[in-house]
Order: C-alpha cells, then sequence, then structure tokens
C-alpha cells in the first residue's frame, strides 16, 4: 500500500516575502518590505530579525530585532543611525526603512521571522 512520508505538519509553517530586488538612489531612502502568513495567530513572542551580508562578503551581520513587542536596532555596522521601523507584526508585516543610501549598502538583506511556539 501507499505509505504517507512522515514532514512537518503544514498547520506550523510560516511564510515570508521580501522583494527579490531592490534599487535605491545614493542619498535617498529605501523600504525594504517583508510580509508574512502563517496559518496559526500571531503569538506575543514573536520576532523579526533582519540580517545584511554586503556584496562580496561571506559575513551575514544581524541589523535589526524585533522582540517582545519592541524593535531593536542593532548597535553594529553602518545602518544604526539610519534604519526606522515601519513594520506592524498584528499585520504582518516586518519592513524596515534604510535613510540616506550608500553604495556601501549594497548587498542582500535577509528577513526572518519566528512566530513560537
Amino acid at each position: 500500500g501507499f505509505v504517507p512520508l512522515a514532514g512537518p505538519s503544514p498547520t506550523s509553517s510560516i511564510h515570508v516575502y521580501t522583494q527579490r530586488e531592490v534599487y535605491g538612489t545614493v542619498g535617498s531612502h529605501v523600504t525594504l518590505s517583508c510580509s508574512f502568513w502563517s496559518s496559526e495567530w500571531i503569538s506575543e513572542d514573536i520576532s523579526i530579525t533582519w540580517h545584511f551580508q554586503a556584496e562580496g562578503t561571506r559575513d551575514s551581520i544581524s541589523i535589526f530585532h524585533y522582540a517582545k513587542g519592541q524593535p531593536y536596532i542593532d548597535d553594529v555596522g553602518t545602518f544604526k543611525e539610519r534604519m526606522e521601523w515601519v513594520g506592524n507584526p498584528h499585520r504582518k508585516d516586518g519592513s524596515i526603512v534604510i535613510h540616506n543610501l550608500d553604495y556601501t549598502d549594497n548587498g542582500t538583506f535577509t528577513c526572518d521571522v519566528k512566530n513560537p511556539p
């Protein structure tokens, strides 16, 4: 007979959506959108982390963290003075804005959402 393969339950998954490529002009600002969808209710413990990996490097740094209902801009890198939290987890939005863009901002930004349990 047919044997179903055991795997993670689809009910507990969370899907995160970002734009594939975003372009901005030096000196202007850009919104990095991150929206997510979960089949479960959004818990009070939801956390959102943004990472940045500069073009041509292997290292990724954490630049922003949302946890326990509060946004925290990480005190590293060149973004700390130029970042603005515009998301709202209850609206399933984890977006940030980077102000005063520079050439050094070129790279990969990753949005990671956790909705425990």
